[in-house]
């Protein structure tokens, strides 16, 4: 969803300005009957008078998704769960395996249904799921909205971030293809980013801009390599429960917010490991390690032209948990979706 796009929610309506016009998305005959002159004008009150509430559910349905570019979904899912992660198994089973996870305010593509599961699609995951933890129809649309964000996919290796719009200004940092960032603000040439707190500049050319939900995990970005002592496993599974909790400036707090190093410092206390708050002096505690040396429990650090300014808890599997921003939380993202400056460990085992 472009940032200049205007959304409208209320109820089962959801008003489309600019952008989203119905005219602009294809639709079949019998859900452009059904909607009459909306299909002109856009979708308004006389939705009410279509005859078959399911073929405006439909037509509804399949402007929201072609409006906000949501091209993975043709008939969204929205989790809904009070705290943590709900298990995506192969069967209609609680003894399926389990083969991903999925978190509150996720979208998943719903595939099929099988008595009390849903059968669902989410990022690269595919399984069965409880209905019961599942919004679909017009209440899945209705979320969506307010759920989605906006954000700049990567699509090539070595991208400069820059501090202005501008291939003269300074270089806060080098991004590879596959990460993703925050869009703040889309410009002519630029998009502008927030890169752990911090304001940067893409160029266009190089990312692809889009709406995107939040989606399910694989069981392979959740596994830990052999040989992991069993502490590391802890500190790694104890710090991915807390993933989507609040960034919060200067705290400390697993639940109510923690900035990145006080989410470290707040991981490893529960380990009987003290560390001080700032990302900086974090970078000096320890042994240094190269990344290719990095397991479960270490620690990496990023930095800008001015030094260490972020750091983030290495968990197996090429992947870091951090607290990011205040936009996105506490997160998991890939250990080179920024360049690394500096890996630390810690744990001596």
């Amino acid at each position: 969803m472009r940032h200049q796009d205007k959304i409208i929610t209320g109820g089962f309506g959801i008003l489309l300005a600019g952008a989203l016009a119905v005219t602009a998305v294809p639709m079949d005959a019998q859900a452009s009957a059904s909607l009459g002159s909306s299909a002109q004008i856009g979708i308004s009150a006389d939705l009410d008078a279509a005859e078959d509430p399911a073929v405006v559910e439909s037509a509804v349905s399949q402007v929201v998704l072609d409006a906000f570019r949501l091209d993975d979904y043709s008939n969204l899912g929205i989790v809904t769960v009070s705290e943590g992660k709900v298990n995506i198994r192969d069967s209609a089973s609680t003894d399926g395996k389990i083969v991903g996870k999925i978190g509150n305010e996720a979208g998943c593509d719903v595939l099929g249904e099988e008595g009390e599961w849903l059968q669902i699609r989410s990022g690269e995951v595919e399984g069965y799921i409880k209905a019961e933890y599942v919004l679909t129809g017009s209440e899945a649309l209705d979320k969506a909205s307010s759920l989605l964000k906006t954000v700049a996919d990567v699509t090539t290796d070595g991208l400069k971030v820059r501090t202005e719009p501008s291939t003269e200004s300074e270089v806060l940092d080098v991004v590879g293809s596959g990460q993703s960032f925050d869009v703040l603000e889309e410009l002519d040439e630029w998009v502008k980013i927030d890169l752990d707190g911090e304001e940067g500049y893409l160029y266009k050319d190089y990312v692809e801009v889009g709406a995107k939900l939040d989606e399910a995990l694989t069981i392979s970005e959740v596994l830990y390599g052999a040989g992991v002592s069993d502490v590391r496993v802890a500190i790694s599974e104890f710090a991915k429960q807390y993933i989507g909790n609040p960034y919060v400036w200067g705290g400390t707090s697993l639940t109510k917010g923690a900035d990145c190093s006080g989410f470290v410092l707040s991981v490893f206390r529960n380990y009987g490991i003290s560390l001080p708050h700032s990302s900086r002096a974090q970078a000096n505690c320890g042994t240094t390690i190269s990344t290719s040396e990095l397991q479960p429990g270490d620690l990496v650090f990023y930095g800008n032209r001015s030094g260490i300014n972020h750091v983030a808890l290495y968990v197996g599997g090429g992947q870091v948990v951090h607290a990011s921003n205040p936009r996105t939380g506490i997160t998991i993202s890939n250990v080179y979706y920024r360049t690394p400056v500096k890996a630390v460990r810690v744990i001596q085992d």
